[in-house]
């Protein structure tokens, strides 16, 4: 059995190892007009926040505009002027800020307020985060935090660079999913055969998934040239395959849940033998299919709640334009969502029965 899981998965890693390697670009990420023109970042803090008007030489004005003196970190103060957004004034007194430096860094004038300064906030939350999973799962919590390190390597290292270099989103997508499953699975549950029947499913079900998206998003005319995409082509300053990118975050989205499903499957097979070991095939399969299906349901509703969430603006939008079911369901922007969706529910679905199968075949066969 342990030659049988190794002469799937063994030339799978490989196909994996030699994909990274011919798409990933070595230069890192491509350097872009717009990443040239745009200056340095530089931390500040609001001292004052004064109303004035926009048009300084018009004092009659309404106060439309916020005057703001920002002491650097290195203590010079420097002015800028922003605009109010919707009547309220966007940054005040007290605030950290980050500010660009648009041109000589001695010209105090330079300098413009681009956003809030979120690192602390973002990191205190990072820890709380930490601390949880640790505290819950111990080693084995500590061994998911650092396979999320992975992850997040693979996808800022190689799947980033990758498509912005101009590689086959698709492709790229899938070698990233494949070393993202490999070593988080591994990384996380430890080198056994119940973590190869995992990755076995985890790695059948991710090719069910890229067929049946490449298949929906064509018949469905998907062209995924939504805004994001357009602005990536003008700061790219070369075309952008949307369609791949639809696909790749297809892939990419559908990749946790897909893991999350085949591990609890393949355990849950692994506890019921463990149990009763005379119990027979049959009778195993059906056992691990009833936990399968009530994990099943609410997964999908999780899939579906959670693409719901990311266009929940979208969904307000075309209901204020009062536009039907039918017709805002079927809008691209909105027919994107729909196929990642239900490409991703039927994945998952799928993984289940294949999953539990293959658990069986093992666990008996050991």
């Amino acid at each position: 059995m342990r030659i049988a899981i190794a002469a799937l998965l063994v030339p799978a890693a490989l196909a994996t190892a030699i994909a990274i390697v011919l798409l990933a670009p070595w230069s890192g990420f491509p350097r872009t007009d717009a990443a040239e023109a745009a200056g340095p970042r530089v931390p500040g803090h609001i001292t004052t926040a004064n109303e004035v008007p926009c048009d300084p030489g018009d004092p009659a004005a309404a106060p439309n505009c916020v005057a703001l003196a920002v002491t650097l970190a290195d203590g010079r103060t420097v002015q800028t002027v922003v605009s109010k957004v919707r009547g309220a004034a966007p940054y005040g007194a007290g605030d950290d800020v980050v500010l660009v430096q648009a041109g000589d860094p001695a010209d105090l004038t330079s300098y413009d307020v681009v956003d809030f300064q979120r690192s602390t906030p973002l990191l205190v939350l990072a820890v709380l985060f930490a601390v949880a999973v640790v505290a819950l799962g111990r080693w084995r919590g500590l061994a998911a935090l650092v396979a999320l390190g992975l992850s997040l390597i693979v996808l800022v290292t190689f799947v980033l660079p990758a498509i912005l270099a101009g590689r086959d989103p698709l492709a790229v997508a899938v070698a990233g999913a494949c070393a993202i499953m490999f070593g988080v699975l591994y990384l996380t549950h430890g080198f056994s055969a119940r973590t190869s029947t995992a990755v076995l499913g985890t790695l059948a079900s991710l090719v069910l998934i890229g067929v049946l998206g490449s298949v929906f998003v064509a018949a469905a005319h998907i062209t995924g040239l939504g805004e994001d995409t357009a602005g990536l082509s003008r700061a790219l300053g070369t075309g952008v395959d949307a369609r791949g990118l639809v696909l790749a975050g297809l892939i990419i989205g559908a990749l946790g849940a897909l893991d999350d499903v085949t591990v609890t499957q393949t355990s849950a097979v692994w506890e019921l033998h463990a149990a009763d070991p005379g119990m027979r095939p049959r009778a195993l399969f059906a056992a691990a299919m009833r936990i399968g299906r009530d994990h099943v349901a609410s997964s999908v509703n999780t899939l579906v709640l959670a693409y719901a969430g990311a266009a929940l603006p979208l969904l307000l939008l075309f209901s204020v334009a009062e536009r039907g079911l039918m017709d805002t369901l079927t809008a691209d922007v909105i027919a994107v969502e729909v196929v990642r969706t239900l490409v991703g529910s039927i994945g998952i679905v799928a993984s289940v029965p294949l999953t539990t199968a293959l658990a069986v075949a093992v666990v008996t066969r050991r």
